[in-house]
């Protein structure tokens, strides 16, 4: 049986469980005077019998899917001849790759050997019979989960509080996916940058002022060492995304004030989408904006006034990632700003203000703890671009804050260091982690910021 088979059957049961119990429900509801007998309504005790029913053979079924592959791998490779199994792991490991492939029909019979496709054959019988029992002991599972919840119905069953603590349970363990997930990010950097630490001192990588992360093979080389200070690419990163949000805060900021107050719903209903539309382009296009046409124009636009700059500079690349941000500022501050309570509005206006002042002095001090927080969420945004910056900044790491110069950003430099063939044993692939670790803590760091200030203001306008 497929995966998708199981899990369908797997729905298939639940359902049928669900109607069995709130069958059952109302068939003792009426038996005992009416369903105000209950303590719960009839779907909850369909809930409960579904929920019975499919969690545990959901369990065994991830918990199969976990266990397959490994017991198949070791019970073919079990039956391979002395003098393959005397191989070493890697080879051993590319042997197996073959005989699945053989299995599966993607590698040709002719070009392995008599034992590969033994083992094949072998294998396929084994993930048939896998496969079988796999279905065999979901479907058992969830038969008699459903059976017990439906034994269980009775008229003093709290059967909505018994569905609803299943529930806190099932979004607790979501909740708790996305925490060890971000844990497991972290400490995945953490232990490599510390292995990089342990190479290149800290202070040396966090305020050195040049950045140079060419390691020689040999020690005989010419530059055997490189730079790893820190600060001219964290200094190209703020550069750029100044620039992104001089562009972006204000365009975007009065374009929600426009859209909310002032704009027809019909104007409103057509421009929103519109501008959003901006928010899913996706980033390589704006880099090839910014590299052929932006970042010309503004070279010869400075030429022209007798300044010089470079072909590939911070203004240009934050110009067109500015852009890219205006919708995302635009949107967050409209809903903000048409979340304020018509209250204040029409309190405003009947003291006899006018709109602007209104906007000026009631709106947006209403609304500044979600603009700031959309804001340092658009710095965010800023900071972690690459593409923009790669085709339009370059990857000059310069300690400059001229935007007419080219400049390179932490994200940039990631890329950089980690693309092609590498080993994670050099100080410059290493560096990557160490770069990325220092980029989490700055954006950690804004959305703290952030946090604290919606935190404040909102006690002083609630």
């Amino acid at each position: 049986m497929q995966t998708s088979t199981v899990f369908l059957t797997l729905v298939a049961l639940c359902a049928v469980s669900f109607f069995i119990g709130r069958h059952k429900s109302r068939l003792i509801g009426m038996a005992g005077g009416g369903l105000q007998t209950l303590h719960s309504l009839p779907v909850h005790y369909g809930y409960m019998a579904a929920l019975w029913a499919g969690l545990p053979a959901l369990l065994v079924f991830i918990v199969w899917l976990g266990v397959e592959a490994p017991v198949i791998r070791n019970l073919v490779i079990a039956e391979l001849p002395a003098e393959v199994l005397a191989l070493s792991l890697d080879e051993l490991g590319l042997y197996y790759n073959q005989v699945v492939g053989v299995a599966l029909g993607s590698v040709d019979v002719g070009v392995v050997d008599a034992n590969q496709v033994t083992a094949a054959h072998r294998y396929n019988e084994l993930l048939t019979a896998s496969r079988g029992l796999k279905m065999l002991l979901v479907s058992l599972v969830a038969v008699i989960g459903g059976l017990l919840a439906v034994m269980r119905v009775k008229p003093d069953l709290r059967a909505r509080n018994h569905v609803e603590d299943i529930f806190t349970w099932v979004l607790f363990a979501c909740s708790s996916i996305a925490v060890f997930t971000t844990l497991g990010i972290v400490l995945s950097v953490l232990f490599e940058a510390v292995r990089f630490f342990q190479v290149i001192p800290m202070n040396d990588f966090l305020f050195g002022l040049q950045w140079s992360p060419q390691m020689a093979i040999r020690a005989d080389q010419v530059g055997a060492s490189g730079s790893f200070g820190f600060i001219p690419l964290l200094v190209g990163t703020l550069l750029i995304s100044m620039v992104a949000m001089l562009i972006a805060v204000p365009i975007g900021l009065m374009s929600a004030i426009y859209l909310s107050e002032y704009a027809s719903r019909r104007f409103r209903a057509v421009t929103k989408p519109v501008l959003e539309i901006l928010a899913g382009v996706p980033t390589v296009v704006y880099g090839f904006f910014a590299a052929l046409t932006v970042a010309p124009f503004i070279r010869n636009l400075g030429e022209s006034i007798g300044l010089s700059v470079a072909s590939e500079s911070a203004l240009a690349a934050g110009l067109v990632m500015g852009i890219m941000i205006i919708p995302f500022v635009m949107s967050l501050s409209d809903d903000i700003i048409s979340a304020v309570p018509n209250t204040l509005r029409e309190a405003s206006l009947g003291m006899g203000a006018t709109m602007s002042e209104t906007i000026r002095k009631v709106l947006l001090p209403a609304a500044l703890p979600g603009i700031v927080g959309g804001i340092l969420l658009a710095v965010s945004r800023a900071i972690g671009e690459t593409m923009i910056v790669v085709m339009a900044a370059g990857l000059s790491a310069k300690l400059t804050i001229n935007p007419l110069e080219a400049v390179t950003t932490i994200t940039v430099q990631i890329v950089t260091l980690l693309v092609g063939d590498q080993e994670f044993d050099s100080p410059k692939t290493l560096a990557a982690f160490a770069l990325g670790l220092v980029l989490f803590f700055v954006t950690l760091l804004l959305n703290v910021i952030a946090l604290y200030v919606v935190r404040k203001y909102r006690e002083q306008y609630e």
